[in-house]
């Protein structure tokens, strides 16, 4: 499992490709991704390896059989694996890219055991947010 840190702001080229900085695409591996829809308005990035477990523990840390049931299909229906190119390119799914609201200019964003991928001023935005809501 990598450690994946800070914010990059990488453009996106035609396609919806995305060039991942290199120290993520160095954790990340070559065993694929999976893209997921992120419980805010961003796309999850997981080391393919590294999905079910992270899922999994999201779906652990629930006491409610019915919410259990509702992140199992909000996880995993909206999953999809992906591959990083030989250029560090990795192309987001139009249906990811608009439930994330990601337009040109985008934000790579290292949350640990995951990346995130926002549109820029969304992430703006919500980073701004939470400096707020944490200074209290």
């Amino acid at each position: 499992m990598g450690m994946f840190l800070g914010v990059y702001n990488p453009n996106m080229t035609e396609g919806s490709r995305i060039a991942l900085p290199k120290k993520h695409r160095e954790q990340l591996g070559s065993g694929g991704v999976v893209l997921s829809q992120g419980f805010e308005k961003c796309v999850l990035v997981y080391d393919k390896n590294d999905w079910l477990t992270a899922a999994q523990k999201q779906i652990d840390n629930s006491s409610d059989q019915i919410k259990v049931r509702d992140l199992e299909r909000y996880l995993y229906s909206f999953a999809t694996e992906a591959f990083i190119d030989a250029q560090g390119r990795l192309v987001i799914p139009m249906a990811l890219k608009d439930y994330a609201g990601i337009k040109n200019k985008i934000a790579v964003v290292g949350v640990g055991d995951h990346v995130e991928i926002w549109d820029a001023q969304i992430w703006k935005d919500y980073s701004a947010d939470i400096s707020k809501k944490l200074a209290v």
